[in-house]
């Protein structure tokens, strides 16, 4: 797997699910990688405005061989018997071009609460709906696609297009508007 979308935070929007799938068919990605909060918007966010979980299933049960998920705080365990795929794994890893990457949502494990991460281990979640580039740690990097549905501080909707050891930051338009090199 040497190019993926990492996504998070779809809450359940069809409508930027579509957007998201037309831009992964496009990209020519392997993999989807969801960083949790698939299906339900969560009692602090609004309802965002394509809301339609059993579309969304639909969608991504379409594609259900390409997807890596791992559990967000809205998910529940009933999303596994709507949902093809695994989607209550706390937290995955990826080693892709001598890179690590330890995958998981955010609430549980982040900078604030690191996970055991060695030297130069990426650290990749979602959670706060803000996108994110940054060293910390011992040589790590945490890194944060913000969210689908509904993003926070101004950011735009959005997901990462990861490429030969370059994240790509990118708009639901597929524009790539911050990129950074591992």
């Amino acid at each position: 797997m040497s190019r993926f979308i990492i996504a998070s935070d779809i809450h359940g929007d069809a409508k930027t699910t579509a957007l998201l799938l037309e831009r992964y068919k496009e990209s020519g990605a392997e993999k989807l990688v969801l960083l949790g909060d698939v299906l339900y918007h969560g009692p602090r966010n609004d309802l965002p405005a394509g809301y339609a979980p059993k579309k969304v299933i639909e969608l991504l049960n379409a594609i259900k061989d390409d997807i890596l998920c791992v559990r967000g705080n809205c998910e529940a365990e009933v999303d596994e018997m709507v949902l093809k795929f695994p989607v209550l794994a706390d937290y995955a890893f990826i080693d892709v071009d001598g890179l690590r990457f330890f995958v998981t949502h955010g609430h549980k494990f982040n900078t604030e609460n690191p996970p055991p991460l060695r030297k130069g281990d990426i650290l990749l979640h979602g959670h706060t709906h803000v996108p994110v580039a940054i060293p910390f740690g011992n040589d790590n990097i945490y890194i944060n696609p913000g969210s689908v549905s509904i993003p926070k501080e101004n950011s735009e909707k959005g997901y990462i297009l990861y490429e030969d050891r370059r994240m790509k930051f990118c708009n639901l338009e597929g524009k790539v508007y911050k990129e950074i090199g591992l």
